[in-house]
């Protein structure tokens, strides 16, 4: 139905891919859910964990998206990075994780589980170590168990796996968080949101205010999303997913500023010295 003073106008559809992972439910439930943003877009959602994501993002396939970080490195030509919905801060790296008894020395020559190989957290391991080629990709939450059976040496673990290893009978080897802290004195990027290029530098910043509205109503509301939260959190406990949100979604999330940009611009310098993502002349920001 229409109206010759108020003309309907098509949304643009935009193919929008986030993992089910708590704090991607909780930043974009609102924006998702008509909550935010008024009727601009059409989203046709693609939830995928983050290294599907990945390579989704380098196959053209999403218009934004969640990211790791070090995906980003090869993908700056045609994405651009936005200042909201990243999951970036201090104390909430990645662990690499191992038996009992097991030391880092140790693990030199074994095969260590990774969630992927471009996520942020091979790309720390990566300049931890100077290269570390004997790992093994699977999907982040079988990493613990092929741990604990011993299918691997050590794993390197991220998300809500962070919180529940210990159940295992798993010890922490290494916070490479901590260590990108204390080597680089910066936050540890983890992943963030980009967007095509060519999408236009209007709508880009029009979903970037969108993202940052909808985190901003999320946390005013945390009960409205607490449904949309649950059926997408793999039988997490309460308790699980309330730790997974506190530890992802903080003040970076709602805009990077000039601390969270410099630690991603910090990031893609360290892995372009060591060759693990290529250069590039195309701004990383809208």
């Amino acid at each position: 139905m229409t109206n010759d003073k108020c003309p309907m106008i098509d949304a643009q559809t935009i193919t929008l891919g986030i993992s089910p992972c708590p704090n991607d439910t909780f930043i974009f439930h609102a924006m998702l859910h008509g909550r935010v943003g008024g009727h601009a877009f059409d989203f046709s959602l693609r939830m995928e964990d983050v290294e599907t994501l990945n390579r989704l993002a380098r196959n053209g396939a999403l218009d934004v998206t969640k990211i790791s970080y070090h995906m980003y490195g090869f993908l700056r030509n045609e994405y651009v990075a936005l200042n909201s919905g990243a999951a970036l801060g201090r104390g909430c790296g990645p662990l690499l994780i191992a038996p009992p008894g097991s030391s880092l020395p140790a693990l030199k020559d074994k095969v260590i589980a990774i969630p992927g190989r471009f996520t942020t957290a091979n790309l720390l391991l990566q300049l931890m170590t100077g290269g570390h080629d004997k790992v093994r990709e699977m999907r982040f939450d079988k990493i613990v168990d092929a741990v604990a059976s011993g299918g691997v040496a050590g794993g390197l673990i991220i998300h809500e796996t962070r919180f529940t290893y210990q159940e295992k009978g798993l010890i922490p080897l290494v916070d490479l968080g901590q260590w990108w802290e204390d080597t680089i004195g910066q936050p540890t990027p983890l992943g963030g949101i980009i967007a095509r290029r060519n999408l236009g530098e209007s709508a880009i910043r029009r979903l970037d205010e969108m993202i940052r509205e909808s985190i901003l109503y999320a946390r005013k509301h945390p009960e409205a999303s607490k449904r949309f939260i649950k059926e997408h959190a793999q039988e997490l406990s309460d308790e699980v997913i309330n730790s997974h949100i506190d530890l992802y979604v903080n003040d970076f999330s709602v805009g990077l500023g000039k601390e969270g940009r410099t630690a991603v611009e910090s990031l893609f310098r360290a892995g372009e010295l060591l060759s693990i993502i290529p250069k590039s002349d195309k701004p990383l920001w809208i």
